[in-house]
């Protein structure tokens, strides 16, 4: 074998890693891809439970002080009787 087929034999293998690695960057690319979908739609998920949580946490934070100003009220009435 003499040294112009050891170089274009070089060449080739270097082509054949190159096409290799370039497959197995586009397969990563699309196992990426389609696993980021999916995280984004948990997200989403997670924003509206988060939301929905906080805004029964509001409901009961107002129920619980509404209570409490109406008890202080009351006794204050009863007091200045």
């Amino acid at each position: 074998m003499n040294k112009t087929q050891r170089k274009e034999r070089a060449e080739y293998r270097a082509m054949e890693t190159a096409l290799q690695t370039l497959h197995r960057i586009e397969t990563h690319e699309k196992v990426c891809t389609e696993r980021w979908e999916e995280l984004v739609v948990e997200l989403k998920q997670l924003r509206i439970a988060t939301n929905k949580h906080l805004a029964a946490g509001k409901k009961t934070s107002w129920l619980v002080l509404g209570t409490v100003f109406a008890a202080a009220v009351l006794h204050v009435a009863l007091a200045l009787m």
